[in-house]
C-alpha cells in the first residue's frame, strides 16, 4: 500500500500527538514516561485524521498494559485527537529499549536499571552484576527473584546495607 506524503502541517500534528502520548507516565514507576520505557513505538495520523498510537507491552502478563493504553487514549483525546491504540507484540519489548534518560530516572528513584546489552557468560547462569542505586557499589546480592512487582528482583547492597529493587533484564 502506498500512502500519500505528509505535508509539513501533518508532520507537525503527528509530532504533537507523539509528544502528548510520550508524556504518559508508567503507573508502576511514575517517574518514567512510556517513552522512557521504550514502549511507545510510534504515533501517526491516519487517513481519517485519527492519532494511531502503537504500544508494545513490557511483557505479556504485565498488569499495567490496560492502564497505560487507557492513559494514552485519554491523553490524546484531551489534546483534541481521535485516538486509536494498537498493541504491538512483535518485535517483543526488551529492557534494552529503556532510554538512557529512563535508566537515570530509575537509579534516582532507587531502582537499579537493567544491565544493558548483557552479554557476559555469567548472565547465562543468571549471574548479573547489579549496581546499588544508592551508593553505586557493585557489592550486591539477590535476596529474592521477585521485588515489588514481577518485573523486578529484590537485592541488597552489602556495602551500604540498603535493600533495593532491580529491574530484571528481558
Amino acid at each position: 500500500m502506498v500512502s500519500a506524503a505528509l505535508s509539513f502541517d501533518d508532520k507537525a500534528t503527528e509530532r504533537r500527538a507523539y509528544e502528548v502520548a510520550a508524556q504518559v507516565l508508567d503507573p508502576e514507576i511514575p517517574v518514567l514516561t512510556i517513552e522512557d520505557l521504550g514502549i511507545l513505538r510510534s504515533v501517526e495520523i491516519d487517513e481519517q485524521g485519527r492519532a494511531v498510537a502503537d504500544l508494545t507491552p513490557t511483557y505479556s502478563g504485565c498488569p499495567a498494559v490496560l492502564a497505560i493504553e487507557l492513559a494514552v487514549e485519554n491523553a490524546l483525546r484531551a489534546a483534541g485527537f481521535e485516538p486509536v491504540i494498537n498493541r504491538v507484540i512483535s518485535p517483543a519489548w526488551t529492557t534494552d529499549w529503556i532510554t538512557d534518560q529512563g535508566r537515570d530516572k530509575l537509579t534516582a528513584y532507587g531502582i537499579a536499571p537493567p544491565v544493558k546489552g548483557e552479554n557476559s557468560k555469567r548472565a547465562l547462569f543468571g549471574e548479573t552484576v547489579v549496581t546499588c542505586p544508592r551508593c553505586q557499589s557493585t557489592e550486591t546480592e539477590k535476596v529474592s527473584e521477585f521485588g515489588s512487582t514481577a518485573c523486578k528482583a529484590l537485592y541488597r547492597c552489602t556495602n551500604c546495607a540498603e535493600p533495593f529493587d532491580y529491574f530484571k533484564c528481558i
